[in-house]
Formats: structure tokens, sequence, C-alpha cells
């Protein structure tokens, strides 16, 4: 019975090491949202994640679906929500299609990458 004890104990060890060792932060929602269309355009975008960020390593540059940069500002990480990014943009954006390209590194330590589209309606 003891050996069956340890052998449990030891499985759920295992269990909740693996499970830690493959956090990340990874996009959760954002505004505008994943595949959205929207109305007007945003002056900027917020992505919110599954975990806290460290903002000198975490950003976003977005760029039309025929790939011309669209100009940013300094991302930054909402003071009061360490786990939002807040991208500003540089410019009003024009009907069609954007792409957003997200980069971060979790409090953690852990990086990671995505993308998403949004269209803006005529």
């Amino acid at each position: 019975m003891k050996n069956f004890r340890t052998l449990v104990l030891a499985a759920l060890a295992c269990a909740f090491a693996a499970t830690a060792a493959l956090a990340h932060a990874f996009l959760d929602h954002a505004v505008p949202g994943v595949g959205a269309t929207v109305q007007s355009a945003p002056s900027e975008l917020e992505l919110s994640f599954t975990q806290d960020l460290v903002p000198a390593f975490s950003g976003a540059s977005v760029a039309s679906a025929e790939g011309g940069a669209i100009a940013t500002g300094k991302a930054t990480v909402n003071a009061a929500s360490p786990s939002v990014l807040h991208v500003p943009l540089g410019q009003k954006l024009k009907p069609g299609v954007y792409v957003v390209n997200w980069h971060v590194v979790s409090v953690d330590t852990h990086r990671s990458a995505g993308s998403y589209k949004f269209t803006v309606a005529p």
C-alpha cells in the first residue's frame, strides 16, 4: 500500500510539473477581435493574454493584407491589468483586411508569438 501511495504521489507531481513547464502567454481575446469586421477604424489594438507580460519584450506590428506596414506607436502593458497589451495605431486604417503579428514574453520568461486578421468595413 505504501508503494502504491508513493507511485500516485509521484504521478501527480509529474503531472503538475509538466503543466507548469508548458505555461506560455497566449492571446485570449483582442479588440478588434480575431476575424472580426469593424465598422469604424480603431485607434489602437487591445490584446489580452492568458498570463501577465514583460513590457520590454512584448509588442505587435500591423500590416495590410497586401503586406504594407502600418505605423504603430510604442506598445504598452496596462499597469492595472498586466496581461493586456495596448498598441496605438499611427494612422487611420482604410477599409480592408489587416494582419496583426504579436510577440510577448510572459512573466515566467516564456516567449510566444502569433497573428490574426481583422477587417475594417467600407
